[in-house]
């Protein structure tokens, strides 16, 4: 029978600091303070139904569906109740205090980068042969064969080879500079020539292109993003002492 094993704090820093993952927690701790001591200053309270709202709805993300499951949750992850109150309490602090400072800039913002939130429906197959590409390509367009067959044949990943190449609908700036400007200028439904980049040669389909139109789903993106980039402005220069050795 093994022997039991006991683990200490300094274990858990010591796997920490082997992880690389020092940088990481540290980024989040200085976040942190920076929101609650933001908050404060911004007069913003949380009210106790708030807490207890946020709280039922992350139970209910999590299947936490009973005192008894919570309990083992909280064990699994060392957390005890005050810890979990206290997790609840940053979330909706962080929530309250983007919307205090971004909720009316997001219009503006928006019509500002409106191009920025365009939508693109594309199926896409990357090949490392540029001479196979265009051959592809002209195959294609020609009726020789259908991007499906393509798809099926060059595409590796399982999942994707099944969805053709589906890559969802694609915001302007998750693409290549090379592959936007392509891809945007099109008339869809456009198959579109081969595009060479780092990756490889991009066989890409145009299925359409999608308007942006601020609804709830971007409002909260655009606030996520600017809350974002606030906080990075904010701890960008700040100066702060470690002491855990």
């Amino acid at each position: 029978m093994s022997q039991p094993i006991t683990i200490t704090k300094e274990d858990i820093l010591q796997e920490i600091k082997l992880s690389y993952k020092i940088p990481e927690i540290l980024e989040q701790i200085v976040f942190r303070k920076v929101v609650i001591a933001a908050a404060e200053q911004s007069a913003i309270k949380v009210e106790t139904e708030e807490l207890q709202k946020a709280a039922d709805i992350y139970r209910l993300i999590n299947k936490l569906n009973s005192a008894e499951e919570t309990w083992k949750w909280l064990e699994r992850y060392s957390l005890s109740l005050d810890d979990f109150e206290e997790m609840i309490y940053n979330s909706v602090v962080s929530g309250k205090l983007s919307q205090y400072l971004f909720t009316n800039k997001i219009e503006r913002f928006f019509f500002e980068h409106q191009l920025d939130y365009v939508g693109v429906v594309m199926y896409e197959v990357v090949l490392d042969d540029e001479d196979l590409a265009l051959e592809l390509f002209y195959a294609i367009k020609e009726g020789e064969m259908s991007f499906y067959d393509v798809a099926h044949k060059y595409i590796q990943d399982t999942e994707l080879r099944r969805k053709c190449g589906y890559s969802g609908i694609v915001r302007r700036q998750d693409l290549k500079p090379e592959i936007s400007a392509a891809v945007f200028a099109a008339t869809p439904p456009q198959f579109l020539k081969p595009i060479v980049t780092s990756i490889g040669i991009h066989l890409i389909f145009v299925e359409e292109i999608i308007q942006a139109q601020l609804d709830e789903q971007l409002r909260q993106k655009i606030a996520l993003d600017m809350f974002s980039e606030w906080l990075k402005e904010q701890t960008e220069n700040i100066q702060f002492n470690i002491d855990i050795d």
